[in-house]
């Protein structure tokens, strides 16, 4: 951008601020604009929250960027009064209009909340509003007096149902409820949920909450209370009180339910392993739940439709499930364009589908993919251009292919298995390359929890080179002065033999995530026993390939620290290693890590930092120099909501990567623990980003703040003292949020 550019958007940015301080100019008469609210307690009371609480409040003031400048409200007020030009309505449309003071919205607000603190216990509570106005700004304070707690003196649980009495007999270590615990609304209706939950999975299909009751009875000059759960019986239609009834499945049928077809185009076994009610047993609401989830995983089903019958005796029910299946051949076309670098290029995709390939939802798919790119800057070779082919086959099965698991664990997980075959061969001017792959591995996700599983059985990876270039060969492989272990060892042929398992866990304020993979051991110990011999560098081959022995984990931590639908503080902290031994001294360039872009530290650009202080001077080689063992991620980012369907961040990051070993070729660059925060790179920038709901555009622009690579007062070990564009300055265009 010019300077000319750039000096209008900062004139912009300039009177919407100063239009939005000045914005309570044109407030009409006898009314005042609301500025600031906030949700106070006269003391401190371990059990309230009020930044929670302040979701109850009504009326909220005009959003503010960052929480400090109101810009979406000085939009607004550029707009002028004719709403018939488009610019004044596109303006109102982004903007926010002020908020207007509302008596009537304020002593609502201050009923929810004495609600919400009786609910939690504090029966005597009361709720006062105090307002402070000047220059047509008006402050609101809701101040909480709680008083104190109630707690529940006696319980008493009348259940007028005897056989529900019995059943529920055993259940009394797992009740919620017990006397001296405070008298909490939220405790009241979590066990009037539990104990319905409880029935509907035993049978009782006719069985809701609104059968369950509770009594609560002050006592007088105390803060007690005496609490009866009270379970009603069953009533008919003639008001006669009965037991409830416990049903039992005495039939499973299923139908299409497409009118078209009449016939389900799935095997009978698949449709009864996804049936998680089983004939015989007593009806469950979970059961049924669960077999919606299953039915709904499944590639080869658009929907699923399930009904229940009573049948001629009043204890039975017949299940009726419909299924309405897909077609189940696709043919898709997906184009691209591409960008490494500057150097521009196109890909295209052609992919087939069958989603029922063995009339088990088993998915199979076939992808022919093309890429060319134009590359620029590289003398001394023939062809300037580099070009990708590659086939990809899956198939994957939306189950356990495994001997010896039962059938409940089966049904208590959802789980598929995959097996992939690659082909992928690339011919760039400096070398040509090919690599075939093929993998067996299993994902599965416990019901009803946030944990899902990754097991890599086996994944092997032949990568072979059938040419290099002899002006790639004499400057980076062969003479002396540019001899490089690490860029010999990537490229030659290899192979790779790995198996690794995979752990995630994410409940929307906490995301864990971890892998754990290892190469080479059986290759190892069969070369050992049997006796192989070993090449002029001390490899043991096979098939006359050397094989890569590796043992590599990674764990990601992110944490919500502000959960808000308007501002998140959210911190995340990556962390890998990786440890070539036994055939190996070099990790395998696709194994290693490299920092810097638009996911790590954003001061840099992508692989361009480390590892430790390495600086790298070979030019187009630096994507190989400039990786290590280890790896290490911190980073804080202020999440907010600008306007539309934009939004902002301010972050801070900081890390680098390192290798284990000394390698000559990359000075300063092992990892050493007393030189640690000295090798930490740290940068700040801010964010802009595009939310379309199915997908985020991102734009982050970094600066450097510390630079543990510097060399000389040009580059400056400190550079947030004395920040220079030309110099510290990285943007990063990305799809997605970075963690």
């Amino acid at each position: 951008m010019s300077k000319h550019q750039i000096g209008l958007l900062v004139t912009a940015f300039l009177l919407m601020l100063l239009t939005a301080c000045s914005s309570s100019r044109d407030i009409p008469e006898g009314e005042v604009m609301l500025d600031r609210v906030s949700v106070v307690a006269d003391g401190k009371y371990r059990d309230i929250n009020t930044s929670q609480l302040k979701s109850y409040v009504r009326q909220k003031g005009n959003s503010r960027w960052f929480s400090l400048a109101k810009i979406p409200l000085g939009i607004y007020r550029l707009a002028g009064e004719d709403t018939t030009r488009w610019i004044n309505r596109t303006l109102q449309s982004i903007g926010e209009a002020p908020v207007l003071f509302d008596s009537l919205q304020a002593q609502k607000t201050c009923e929810e909340l004495q609600l919400a603190l009786r609910n939690l216990g504090y029966l005597d509570a009361e709720v006062e509003l105090f307002t402070t106005v000047k220059k047509k700004k008006l402050n609101a304070f809701y101040v909480l007096h709680p008083g104190g707690h109630y707690v529940i003196r006696n319980l008493v649980y009348d259940i007028q149902d005897s056989v529900i009495a019995r059943l529920l007999g055993n259940d009394i270590d797992k009740r919620e409820l017990h006397e001296g615990m405070v008298f909490n609304v939220n405790a009241l209706n979590e066990e009037r949920s539990r104990l319905t939950s409880l029935l509907q999975n035993q049978g009782y299909y006719r069985f809701h909450k609104e059968f369950i009751s509770f009594l609560a009875d002050s006592i007088r000059d105390s803060r007690q209370v005496d609490l009866t759960l009270q379970l009603r019986p069953y009533r008919t239609s003639n008001i006669q009180d009965t037991l409830h009834t416990c049903y039992t499945i005495r039939q499973i049928s299923y139908a299409s339910g497409d009118p078209r077809d009449s016939v389900i185009h799935l095997r009978n076994r698949v449709l009864r392993e996804n049936t998680m009610l089983t004939e015989g047993q007593p009806y469950s609401a979970e059961g049924l739940q669960n077999t919606y989830t299953h039915f709904g995983r499944l590639g080869a089903v658009r929907y699923t439709n399930i009904n229940f019958q009573q049948t001629p005796d009043p204890t039975q029910l017949d299940m009726d499930v419909q299924v309405q299946t897909n077609k189940p051949s696709t043919l898709s076309f997906q184009p691209e364009g591409t960008n490494t670098a500057g150097d521009l290029g196109a890909a295209a995709s052609l992919t087939y589908q069958n989603r029922n390939l063995f009339r088990g939802s088993e998915t199979f798919s076939v992808q022919l993919r093309g890429a060319y790119e134009a590359i620029r800057g590289l003398e001394g070779y023939r062809n300037q251009d580099f070009v990708e082919y590659s086939v990809e086959s899956r198939l994957t099965f939306p189950r356990f292919i495994m001997p010896f698991l039962s059938r409940e664990m089966r049904k208590r997980t959802i789980a598929t298995s995959e097996v992939s075959l690659l082909y992928d061969t690339q011919n760039r001017p400096e070398f040509h390359r090919r690599v075939l792959s093929a993998a067996w591995r299993y994902r599965w996700k416990p019901q009803k929890r946030f944990d899902q599983y990754q097991f890599d059985l086996l994944d092997l990876n032949y990568i072979f080179m059938p040419w290099i270039s002899e002006t790639f060969k004499n400057e980076y492989l062969q003479d002396n002065s540019n001899y490089n272990a690490i860029l010999r060892y990537n490229y030659e042929d290899m192979f790779i033999m790995k198996t690794g398992f995979g752990y995630s866990y994410n409940n929307g304020h906490i995301a864990i995530k971890t892998n754990v993979e290892t190469a080479g051991n059986l290759l190892n110990l069969g070369s050992k026993l049997f006796g192989a011999e070993q090449d002029g560098d001390g490899h043991y081959r096979v098939f006359n390939i050397a094989y890569a022995q590796y043992i590599k984990g990674d764990v990601d931590f992110t944490c919500n620290l502000l959960p808000d639908y308007h501002d998140q503080l959210v911190f995340h902290c990556g962390l890998g290693i990786a440890y070539p031994y036994g055939n190996s001294t070099v990790l395998p360039f696709e194994k290693r890590y490299f920092s810097g872009g638009a996911n790590s530290v954003r001061g840099w650009s992508v692989r361009s930092l480390g590892p430790g202080r390495y600086k790298g001077r070979d030019g187009n080689i630096n994507f190989i120099t400039q990786t290590g063992d280890m790896k290490l991620d911190l980073n804080l980012e202020y999440r907010t909501h600008l306007f539309w369907k934009f939004g902002g961040a301010l972050f801070v990051d900081a890390g680098n990567i390192w290798t284990i070993r000394d390698y000559e070729q990359q000075p300063g660059g092992q990892f050493k623990l007393q030189n640690i925060l000295s090798d930490l790179a740290v940068s700040y920038g801010l964010g802009l980003r595009l939310n379309f709901d199915y997908f985020i555009m991102r734009f982050d622009m970094g600066m450097k703040a510390v630079n543990p690579a510097y060399e000389s007062e040009e580059e400056e070990h400190y550079a947030i003292i004395h920040p220079r564009l030309s110099r510290d300055f990285a943007f990063h265009f990305a799809v997605g949020l970075p963690f």
